[in-house]
């Protein structure tokens, strides 16, 4: 079995060294040099929407899988007839646009913040007359980690937000005052079968996941989650591993985004989880049993932004996965894991780690 990945990042490096396990040879499609999933397969060093690349991509694997979510949509469409591509194409396009996402949350009856669509300057003013302020305006199309977007907080700033954010297609979301947020993760085959993680706490800080825990103790959260995925992944006939974004608020949970594809925040499961989530996408995707997602304890994650400090290096008792890129001010480097036998312990290390890294 031969896998095609698109795009060749750390989490294209994950998939690559659990589809050794599994006896999956990848290769990968990624315009960058010695990108970090080199050293899983061979790179096929070309733009994302090159028609040749894509074309001899489709000609040598079985199925063909994608590690992030800004793969042209149009370049896919142009192969999906020669290829199992997944998760859906249509899944894809629907991610890449968040107005086209809310309007799906929407649909499927997902609590969600207000929102509303911009397309003029004029709409930023109609948009905060509706939701209020603060508000948060975004891109609709693109941003990642906080990028491409602002917090409209005070009245100056709504006549300034178009230009502020590109003056292009923009989404304005009601500010939400939450309690924590968190992520589902769920993974579905072909055949239907559907199995979640146990729900992951997450700390952001500047726009980028700093740390997450699991799994959460809370049964009525988890089962409201475990609902709203279900529903996403039957409505999108998906296969692979989705991520879904909520906020909590009491007892109150409201969709933010969903990522279709494996996530940061699913990083834990390499070492918490009986099966992790990489090796559930590439079972999912090349039609293997899926595996448990039982916890195998309290796990964190700690992630290692622009450096990763020397001091890590030297704990013990817990993992360090370094990603092989050039460090730089705001790049993800690396991740740190650990998982204990109480929340407490586990809480401890994470923290332990976070005073190093921050």
């Amino acid at each position: 079995m031969r896998i095609g990945i698109i795009g060749a990042g750390q989490l294209g490096q994950m998939l690559g060294f659990a589809a050794r396990d599994l006896d999956i040879e990848c290769r990968f499609l990624d315009p960058s040099p010695a990108p970090p999933a080199s050293v899983c397969g061979e790179i096929i060093q070309r733009p994302f929407d090159d028609a040749t690349a894509l074309a001899e991509l489709a000609r040598t694997c079985d199925v063909i899988t994608y590690e992030f979510e800004n793969v042209p949509v149009a370049a896919l469409q142009r192969i999906e007839n020669d290829v199992p591509i997944y998760p859906p194409v249509d899944a894809l396009r629907q991610a890449q646009d968040r107005l086209f996402e809310k309007q799906l949350f929407a649909a499927l009856r997902i609590p969600l913040p207000g929102y509303h669509a911009i397309g003029t300057a004029e709409d930023v003013v109609v948009a905060a007359d509706k939701l209020g302020l603060p508000m948060v305006v975004k891109t609709r199309r693109l941003g990642y980690d906080g990028k491409g977007q602002i917090v409209v907080r005070e009245q100056r700033g709504v006549k300034t937000a178009w230009k502020a954010v590109g003056g292009q297609a923009l989404i304005a979301e009601q500010w939400v005052d939450f309690d924590m947020e968190i992520s589902a993760i769920g993974v579905r085959n072909a055949a239907g079968d559907i199995r979640t993680y146990p729900l992951t706490q997450n700390v952001h800080s500047e726009g980028i996941l700093r740390t997450s825990t699991a799994p959460l103790d809370d049964a009525v959260l988890e089962r409201k989650a475990s609902g709203f995925m279900r529903s996403l992944l039957e409505h999108l006939e998906y296969v692979g591993v989705l991520a879904l974004e909520l906020f909590v608020r009491g007892d109150e949970l409201l969709a933010n985004e969903f990522a279709p594809r494996v996530h940061n925040s699913g990083h834990w499961t390499i070492e918490g989880s009986a099966t992790s989530q990489f090796e559930n996408h590439l079972r999912a995707v090349t039609g293997l049993p899926l595996g448990s997602t039982r916890s195998l304890g309290h796990a964190g994650m700690v992630n290692l932004i622009g450096e990763i400090p020397s001091a890590v290096r030297e704990l013990t008792g817990v993992h360090l996965h370094d990603y092989g890129k050039t460090p730089r001010p705001g790049r993800k480097l690396g991740h740190v894991s650990v998982v204990a036998e109480t929340a407490g312990r586990r809480d401890e290390r994470v923290e332990g780690v976070s005073a190093i890294v921050n």
